[in-house]
């Protein structure tokens, strides 16, 4: 059905509206060129365009987020992230600061996302699981 995937990996012990917070700000970064058409209604109203295809929103430990994070690196896969420093944060240029301010195997991640092609994707996400 698709070549590519995109794919949020979330840390396992994050509490339900965390979850949701960092899934959100992961995938707004992805590329605008994901996106499909807009969504018009019967009654002629637009809404904004959405992902032309599914997000796939899997979980692991810490552990298994750090070795996805290196499997991304090592691929030159661009990817999104999100650090638990962020959750102390209140806006996009601390947010940047916060990460900014971290060595690459430093960082604390509670999320990643990625969009490529479905079998690197899969292979840098090996081992997760699917979110319930």
């Amino acid at each position: 059905m698709f070549d590519t995937k995109i794919a949020v990996l979330l840390r396992d012990d994050l509490a339900g509206w965390q979850a949701l917070n960092v899934t959100a700000f992961l995938v707004s970064g992805l590329p605008e060129t994901l996106r499909g058409e807009p969504y018009i209604d019967a009654d002629d109203v637009r809404y904004l365009a959405m992902f032309g295809q599914p997000v796939v929103v899997l979980q692991g430990d810490a552990e298994l987020l750090k070795k996805a994070h290196e499997r991304a690196l090592n691929r030159d896969q661009p990817m999104t992230v999100f650090t638990a420093d962020l959750f102390a944060t209140g806006n996009d240029e601390d947010n940047r600061a916060a990460v900014r301010k971290v060595h690459t195997r430093d960082l604390d991640l509670v999320g990643i996302a990625v969009h490529g092609q479905k079998n690197a994707v899969d292979k840098i996400l090996k081992g997760a699981r699917m979110h319930p």
